[in-house]
């Protein structure tokens, strides 16, 4: 049992303003696993104010950037450290499989080693050259924090949401409140722990875990300047309205409906090993998840029967087991949405080639879904248009390469995708007609020194590497 009896605000953990404790449920068997304080808009109130408070007295946004990345740099270290600790304290309050968030330790190192090099490198101030040589001026541009930054993350895979947000926020010289959701009261306790070791001047950093209507209170907030969310669209356009209203800066990395176009000549061996991760992680609820799989219908036999192979291989269980490769959903009422598709799909008439809504077996007591593969899908169903987050994939058919690249850019999201074949240069030219902010070829990792977000309804805005530092700060010119 891990309790976290109080809030981390602006540096000290005080106490809520209501003392009622939430109790954290495991999404395995439904079991009290922790107890963890919930913040509530009189918290809000205290951690903003904290927040703008240390802004306006510019103890960090003035304090060296080599101080600041040397400051963060010693978090990351301390977070490598906790790595095991993290993964497990994950894999028990979201249902991650613990393959899952052991290997995503050191996708956090890279992440943020990628943000400490960049930062580095960092244009802070720049002379321009005049495009007049005869002008009599010179223009300094300088690189200026937002503010007060509210960080609104999901539950999945909740350090690396958190850190994508606050590694470049506190690099920049903003105040950070982090909102983060309530299933991960117990990681996002123990990332305040961390955080709370490296020295950060007092009001710099807040961490909340609270409900939505909480959420909206902070994102609302008339001292907030900037929002950085990860969610879901339809929480991204509220959102955006918001900001919208009240001419915020916002980004907003939002869902996906990845597509993995395998080209004829693909080895459809390498494929599903690939696939196994890149259309399964995390059990499903990864936004940048390829979950329809658009295969040449010469070969489209051949991909169902192997990707139902390789899905009905896959040990479904405890997420604490290492043999267990997909656990349970995270909350009950994302098993039930999961399952709700599943019967969505087979009455839009898709074939039900694995899987169904039924439970897993000797399973019943957590929130589990059967991985499920749906065949003779086309592009006007739901399955195949709508974000699931779960263990269910959709395969399509397609005639031609202009065909599939047409299938694959058919979609209101713009977040992932991969493309699978034998040659290198034939995926390239498809990938670079794909309409989506990140496409892998053949399986390869997504990158941090890269931009990362969305086209259309998958995100406005970028992480990642200097452009993700970038998405934190003003232009500022002077001339002199």
């Amino acid at each position: 049992m891990i309790t976290y009896d109080r809030l981390y605000v602006g540096g000290s953990w005080i106490e809520p303003s209501e003392p009622a404790l939430l109790e954290i449920l495991s999404p395995h068997d439904r079991s009290v696993i922790g107890q963890a304080a919930q913040a509530r808009p009189d918290d809000v109130d205290r951690a903003v104010a904290a927040a703008d408070s240390a802004f306006e007295s510019r103890v960090w946004r003035d304090t060296p950037p080599a101080e600041r990345i040397s400051m963060l740099r010693h978090f990351n270290a301390l977070r490598e450290a906790q790595a095991d600790r993290i993964a497990e304290l994950i894999t028990t309050e979201t249902g991650s499989a613990v393959w899952f968030t052991r290997a995503g330790q050191a996708g956090l190192s890279r992440q943020a080693n990628a943000y400490l090099v960049a930062a580095e490198n960092f244009d802070w101030v720049r002379t321009l050259t005049p495009s007049d040589p005869t002008a009599r001026v010179r223009s300094v541009v300088r690189r200026e924090p937002v503010g007060v930054v509210a960080a609104v993350i999901p539950w999945n895979s909740p350090f690396s949401a958190a850190t994508s947000k606050i590694l470049p926020a506190l690099l920049t010289g903003n105040s950070v409140v982090l909102k983060a959701s309530q299933e991960n009261s117990l990681s996002m306790g123990l990332l305040a722990e961390l955080m709370d070791r490296i020295g950060l001047p007092e009001g710099v950093l807040s961490v909340l875990p609270a409900d939505r209507e909480t959420s909206e209170y902070l994102i609302s907030h008339p001292r907030v300047d900037k929002i950085a969310f990860t969610g879901s669209t339809g929480a991204g356009r509220r959102i955006a309205a918001i900001a919208g209203t009240q001419l915020k800066r916002v980004s907003l990395e939002l869902g996906g409906k990845s597509a993995a176009v395998i080209l004829p000549d693909a080895d459809l061996t390498a494929v599903m090993d690939g696939l196994k991760f890149a259309s399964l992680l995390n059990n499903g609820e990864s936004c940048i998840a390829q979950t329809r799989i658009l295969a040449p219908r010469s070969r489209y036999e051949d991909v169902v029967t192997a990707l139902a192979a390789l899905v009905e291989s896959l040990p479904v269980g405890d997420p604490r087991d290492p043999e267990t490769f997909i656990g349970p959903m995270v909350r009950g009422d994302q098993q039930q949405r999961v399952r709700e598709y599943i019967e969505i799909g087979i009455g839009e008439g898709a074939r039900l080639v694995c899987g169904g809504a039924q439970t897993p077996p000797g399973l019943r007591n957590g929130f589990y879904v059967t991985p499920t593969v749906f065949a003779d899908v086309t592009s006007t169903m739901r399955i195949a248009r709508e974000e699931i987050f779960g263990p269910v994939l959709v395969v399509l058919a397609y005639d031609d390469i202009d065909d599939a690249v047409h299938m694959a850019n058919d979609s209101d999201y713009g977040l992932s995708g991969g493309v699978w074949s034998a040659d290198e240069a034939a995926a390239l030219d498809v990938a670079r007609r794909i309409r989506t902010g990140t496409v892998t070829v053949n399986g390869a990792p997504i990158g941090f020194d890269g931009p990362f977000g969305g086209f259309k309804t998958s995100g406005i805005g970028r992480e990642f590497g200097a452009v993700g530092l970038g998405q934190y700060t003003e232009y500022q010119t002077i001339t002199v």
